[in-house]
């Protein structure tokens, strides 16, 4: 007999709660019932559907409408695949101008005039010393296969197998992405430490956590009875975005481009979440200044439809025709969307509005953390941003920070529903709260973010959190300081 489930219940609050926003609900309630039939049809592997029940209809730029009549603020923005918002008018007559056109729209990896256009605005947007003479693949339409194709250039350019990944990375759903992400079941790729500031697997953090971890990996590569061999590759994201909003520091980017240049081992970087301006650079790696050997590309480039690329030095395009190949790579409305999302951001310099706007909204919430205990750490790179919660009260003497306290984080997500806010969860333990607003964000859509953000943060907390004495709440660590670079 089919198993079924209920369907997630629709907060209550999203029901009684009145916000300006908001609109009268539908007439008989059809939204439930589609939700009803999802539930009963959809693959228990859905995700997004469970934590966020409602149904959208219509959206522009930062809101969602959902069935009901609600009204949503998308901090999500398709899991930042969204870097223009929900709709946004460049990106809709880009894709009326090719279907008006009577172009087809599936050619395989057929040479086109969309093509490329796609490729010389990317290109146009790269690291000068990588899109000076770089190569192209298009990749099946997600992020995890180009990842795939990734992990098989530099093993086929190499002529080696092994690959170096960090603990809490994640770059797709499968299998040769999962096994370098950090949570992959059986180890086939060497773990290497992620410097991190407030969980600093050394305890030190800052700066000395980062150089304990390059110099772990130094002594992994040159230790000849380190039982790691040279690698065909490393992969890294220079902000672990599921890894709970980490980013790498700059100092320590620069380590792992000297460390795998000097031993012949290419560097790819994983872009998919943060290029298109998200971190406030409109790739997160010129933060840094490292110039990879290959970068993984996906969710914005599509400007909200499925694009997946790789862009790699000359010297590594070792393919051989149909080596790495997907019958959906040619995607044409994406190519389009794609183009005036890149052209769009660059000109209007989103990336460096990204940097701003980012900066006072972690500062807003770096407020936060000074009148709640529950918030262990704020972190983020531009308008990529995570808050952490933590249970003060169950920090051990041991303990250098509070434990992670994922029923708060959920309980925080909730509320924010209910106040008309989507947001992510996201990091070890599903304690972080994600905020991936679109880069077209207004100061006033940033106020209005945060203040449902407080208001949410305060009801979990009073709902879900003991009440210690002031004496105790005070001496709770942790650390609100931010970003260290």
């Amino acid at each position: 007999m089919a198993v079924t489930e209920s369907v997630p219940a629709v907060p209550p609050a999203a029901r009684t709660q009145s916000r300006p926003t908001d609109r009268p609900t539908d007439q008989g309630g059809e939204y439930e019932g589609i939700l009803r039939r999802q539930s009963q049809r959809e693959s228990a592997a859905r995700t997004y559907a469970r934590s966020l029940p409602i149904v959208p209809v219509r959206a522009r730029g930062l809101t969602i409408e959902g069935a009901d009549g609600r009204r949503y603020l998308d901090c999500l923005s398709g899991a930042g695949t969204l870097a223009l918002g929900h709709n946004h008018p460049v990106v809709l007559e880009a894709i009326r101008k090719v279907l008006d056109s009577g172009a087809p729209l599936h050619v395989l990896d057929l040479a086109t005039p969309v093509k490329d256009a796609f490729t010389s605005e990317l290109f146009a947007t790269l690291p000068g010393a990588l899109a000076d003479d770089a190569r192209i693949q298009f990749c099946g339409p997600a992020g995890t296969d180009a990842v795939e194709a990734a992990l098989k250039l530099v093993r086929t350019a190499t002529g080696r197998s092994g690959l170096l990944a960090f603990t809490g990375a994640y770059h797709g759903m499968t299998a040769g992405a999962l096994d370098a992400s950090g949570g992959a079941p059986d180890v086939r790729v060497t773990r290497l430490p992620y410097p991190q500031q407030y969980r600093c697997p050394f305890g030190a953090g800052g700066e000395r956590g980062a150089e304990l971890a390059a110099r772990w990996t130094e002594s992994l590569l040159d230790d000849p009875k380190s039982g790691v061999t040279t690698p065909a590759g490393m992969i890294v994201e220079a902000v672990q975005g599921e890894g709970g909003v980490l980013p790498a520091p700059d100092d320590w980017m620069r380590r792992m481009r000297r460390i795998t240049a000097d031993r012949s081992i290419p560097l790819v970087v994983d872009e998919v979440q943060t290029g298109v301006g998200r971190t406030g650079a409109f790739w997160a790696v010129e933060h840094s200044g490292v110039v990879p050997d290959v970068m993984v590309l996906s969710k914005a480039i599509g400007g909200s439809l499925p694009l997946a690329v790789i862009v790699y030095r000359p010297e590594l395009d070792a393919w051989e025709p149909g080596a790495h190949a997907g019958t959906f790579r040619g995607n044409q409305l994406a190519m389009a969307a794609g183009t005036a999302t890149l052209a769009y951001v660059r000109e209007n310099k989103l990336a460096e509005r990204a940097g701003t706007l980012g900066a006072r909204i972690l500062g807003r919430l770096q407020g936060l953390a000074s009148a709640h205990p529950c918030v262990g750490d704020v972190r983020g790179r531009g308008l990529m941003i995570g808050v952490e919660l933590v249970d003060p009260d169950a920090a051990g003497p041991d303990d250098s920070v509070p434990p992670p306290a994922p029923t708060l984080a959920l309980a925080v997500q909730q509320e924010c529903l209910a106040r008309g806010l989507i947001v992510e969860l996201g990091g070890r333990h599903s304690a972080v709260v994600r905020l991936l607003p679109p880069l077209t964000l207004t100061d006033e859509q940033a106020t209005a973010v945060l203040d449902r953000f407080a208001d949410a943060l305060a009801a979990a907390e009073r709902a879900h959190t003991p009440h210690p004495p002031a004496s105790r709440r005070a001496t709770a660590p942790r650390n609100a300081s931010g970003p260290s670079h």
